[in-house]
């Protein structure tokens, strides 16, 4: 936002002048979209009187010239005129109306744009949390929207501290969820390179066909908005964004449909493992099923999960939970989610394919098992399969994690990262090489480009 010079105060009172019938009043806290091509020429529109508004623009779509966005804040005066400044189409002002104002568009042309005038929060712009990828298969791919609802919990305490049974049951979702939209379309077709404003992406033609789309709490972060897309195109390079409420923006994030022979089906929705959301060797479910699920995992996979989950679960409630500390900073309780996240990260080998050669060559190389056979799962429960596959190995922090938060005398020991961690576990990526902490070569096991070092579950 710049306030202009005298030269052109003058100009922009010519403007606000010239009453038209393309003049129309903002009601406070509404959202406006308009066309270049149903407006005259340097529309105006009168904002609402207000101690302390904002004025929250977004380009749309462009035709041959760049509007510029002007704001008189007192409709007595000619000099209190600013320019709303663009950045990746979208900009806003904010200050004082009390003697009213109005908004002034130059060199509309054929552009189409949307306004709002509002006292809360900013209303058009950029979510700083991305959306999370699941995984993909050849055709199909889990997209997770940012956190969108916090989830409200309190502690178990003594004398009545209890655990979450090993199938765990969600708590009620948010009642009035934000309308959240995904669209999807190839890399190749520049959709990151343009205007980065929600209505700009929304009018794009997405990619893909939408099997389910629901809310998950896969973890502490919050409610999301869960997505499963299917009849993409294999070994295709695709961008995502996921749009709230119309106005605001997550993204872009970037991910890569896997070859026309990759066999894994993808697995979800569990209630005892809930962040489990990636391919797995398992036979290709049942039509019409696509995917697993808690509906149609076979009982001979869970039932053993399950049971594993309620032992631990009953030899930790063995310790005086919620009386005796045996940490400053972890429970009984965080010891049992690690747990959790350990026992399905293990129980459920990832299937993966090696990069492409096209990858970066200082990108490091994920922790990828040697191909094999059907008969000779990780895990003993898992239906043979009739295809041979890849797996990712797990991330060693997922195991280092449930080390530190569980009691001593339950026994919980991991390999060590200098010696022979690397045979079962991916190393290096976020506890650090050689064991050190904070030395690993990304900070992450998994970016925003849909490249996966191992699996963080």
């Amino acid at each position: 936002m710049r306030t202009l010079s005298r030269s052109l105060w003058y100009l922009i009172h010519a403007a606000l002048a010239q009453v038209s019938s393309a003049q129309e009043s903002l009601t406070l806290n509404t959202l406006y979209s308009f066309s270049g091509a149903s407006l005259s020429s340097d529309p105006t529109f009168y904002l609402p009187q207000a101690q302390q508004l904002t004025v929250s623009v977004a380009i749309c779509s462009t035709g041959t010239t760049s509007p510029t966005f002007l704001v008189n804040n007192n409709t007595a005066s000619t000099t209190d005129v600013f320019e709303i400044q663009l950045y990746s189409g979208f900009g806003n002002w904010t200050g004082t109306t009390q003697q009213g104002g109005s908004l002034v568009v130059q060199n509309v042309g054929q552009t189409s744009f949307q306004v709002v005038a509002s006292t809360g929060a900013l209303v058009h712009e950029i979510i700083p949390a991305l959306p999370f990828l699941g995984d993909t298969t050849n055709t199909q791919v889990l997209i997770f929207s940012p956190p969108i609802s916090p989830i409200e919990s309190s502690p178990s305490t003594y004398p009545n501290y209890t655990l979450p049974p090993a199938n765990l049951s969600n708590p009620s979702p948010p009642s009035s969820p934000p309308a959240l939209s995904l669209v999807i379309a190839p890399t190749s077709s520049g959709i990151a390179s343009g205007m980065q404003t929600a209505c700009s992406i929304n009018s794009t033609s997405s990619s893909g066909l939408v099997v389910s789309n629901d809310l998950w709490l896969r973890n502490n972060d919050g409610w999301r908005s869960q997505w499963l897309i299917d009849d993409l195109t294999p070994s295709t390079n695709y961008t995502a964004y996921v749009i709230q409420d119309q106005v605001k923006l997550s993204g872009p994030i970037y991910f890569t449909t896997k070859s026309p022979s990759f066999p894994c089906p993808l697995v979800h929705s569990l209630p005892f493992c809930p962040s489990t959301s990636y391919a797995v060797p398992l036979p290709f479910p049942q039509s019409p099923a696509s995917s697993y699920d808690s509906s149609n995992l076979p009982q001979s996979v869970s039932d053993p999960l399950l049971q594993y989950m309620t032992n631990f679960t009953t030899m930790l409630l063995t310790f005086a939970c919620g009386r005796d500390l045996y940490s400053p900073l972890q429970t009984c309780e965080s010891c049992q989610e690690a747990y959790r996240a350990w026992l399905c990260s293990v129980s459920f080998p990832r299937c993966a394919e090696p990069p492409s050669s096209s990858s970066s060559p200082s990108s490091p190389v994920p922790a990828l098992t040697t191909p094999q056979s059907g008969s000779n799962a990780r895990n003993p429960f898992l239906p043979n399969v009739s295809y041979s596959y890849q797996t990712v190995l797990p991330c060693l922090e997922v195991c280092s994690a449930a080390d530190r938060a569980c009691p001593y005398f339950l026994g919980m020991k991991c390999p060590t990262a200098r010696f022979n961690a690397a045979t079962s576990y991916g190393v290096g990526f976020i506890d650090g090489t050689q064991g050190v902490l904070g030395g690993g070569s990304t900070g992450t096991a998994q970016d925003r480009w849909g490249n996966v070092w191992c699996n963080p579950s």
